[in-house]
C-alpha cells in the first residue's frame, strides 16, 4: 500500500507573504500527521522563500512520522542535512525564478557530484532519493550514482489536456517504475498531483510513497488540515 507525505510548504508561503509567526508549518505537520499522514515534506530552498531554517530544526525534533527534506544539490544544503539529519533527502534541481521545480534532476550529467554528495548522505544514515523524469537514462544514471530511491517527476503527466497525452504521460510512468524496479530503486512520486489527476497513476503498481503539497493546502484553506489529509489518504490508501 503506497504512503503519503505531506508537503507543508505552501503554509509557510502564507507565513512570509506577510513576514510574521504564522501560520506556522510546524503546527501544520502536527495536524498533517494526527489526520494519519505517513512522513512530512519541505522544500528549504537557497533563497528561503517559505521554509526557513528554524522550520527545519524544530521539525527535525517534532516529527513522529518521517522527515523528508527537498533540497538543491549545494555544499550548504548538504552541510544543512548532515546537521539536522533528516530521515530521507531528495535531491531536486532549482531556479531561483521559478514559481515551483519546473523538471526533474539532471542525473546524467551530474552524475560525479552526485555520487559524492549521495555517499556523504548515506554514510550519516539518510536516506537519498532523486527527483527525476520518467527518462530511462536519468533511471540508469540514478542507479550509477547510488541514489536508494528516485521520484518520477509527474508534472508533465499532470499538465496535459488530452485522453491521447494522459496516456502518452502514464505510460511513460509505468515504463519508468518497470526500469526503477529492475534496478532495485525505490520509487517515489509527486508534483502537481490532486485529487482528481491521482487516481490513473495510483492504478499502476509499484510507487511506494506519494509527495504531495499544493493540492492538499489548497484545499485544506477551505475545509481545513485534517479534512484534507484524511481525503487524500482515503484516496491513496484505497
Amino acid at each position: 500500500m503506497a504512503k503519503l507525505s505531506v508537503n507543508v510548504d505552501h503554509i509557510a508561503t502564507i507565513r512570509q507573504a506577510r513576514g510574521v509567526s504564522e501560520p506556522d508549518p510546524v503546527a501544520a505537520a502536527v495536524l498533517a500527521e494526527l489526520a494519519g499522514a505517513d512522513g512530512i515534506t519541505i522544500h528549504l530552498r537557497e533563497d528561503r522563500r517559505h521554509i526557513q531554517d528554524r522550520d527545519v530544526d524544530i521539525l527535525r525534533q517534532t516529527i513522529k512520522t518521517r522527515l523528508n527534506l527537498e533540497m538543491a544539490l549545494t555544499d550548504e544544503m548538504v552541510s544543512i542535512a548532515l546537521k539536522t539529519l533528516p530521515d530521507s533527502v531528495t535531491l531536486v534541481p532549482e531556479g531561483r525564478h521559478e514559481l515551483t521545480t519546473e523538471g526533474g534532476l539532471d542525473v546524467v550529467l551530474l552524475q560525479n557530484t552526485l555520487k559524492q554528495k549521495i555517499a556523504l548522505l548515506q554514510q550519516a544514515g539518510i536516506v537519498v532519493s532523486l527527483f527525476i523524469e520518467p527518462n530511462i537514462e536519468q533511471i540508469k544514471a540514478s542507479h550509477k550514482v547510488g541514489a536508494d530511491y528516485m521520484e518520477i517527476h509527474t508534472g508533465m503527466y499532470c499538465e496535459v489536456r488530452s485522453e491521447a497525452e494522459r496516456r502518452e504521460q502514464l505510460g511513460r510512468i509505468e515504463l519508468a517504475i518497470s526500469a526503477a524496479r529492475r534496478l532495485g530503486l525505490g520509487i517515489n512520486a509527486g508534483h502537481g498531483l490532486d485529487y482528481r489527476n491521482i487516481q490513473s497513476v495510483l492504478a499502476l503498481p509499484g510507487i511506494e510513497e506519494f509527495n504531495i503539497g499544493h493540492s492538499i493546502i489548497s484545499r485544506a484553506a477551505l475545509v481545513g488540515i485534517d479534512r484534507a489529509v484524511r481525503e487524500m489518504l482515503a484516496l491513496v490508501k484505497g
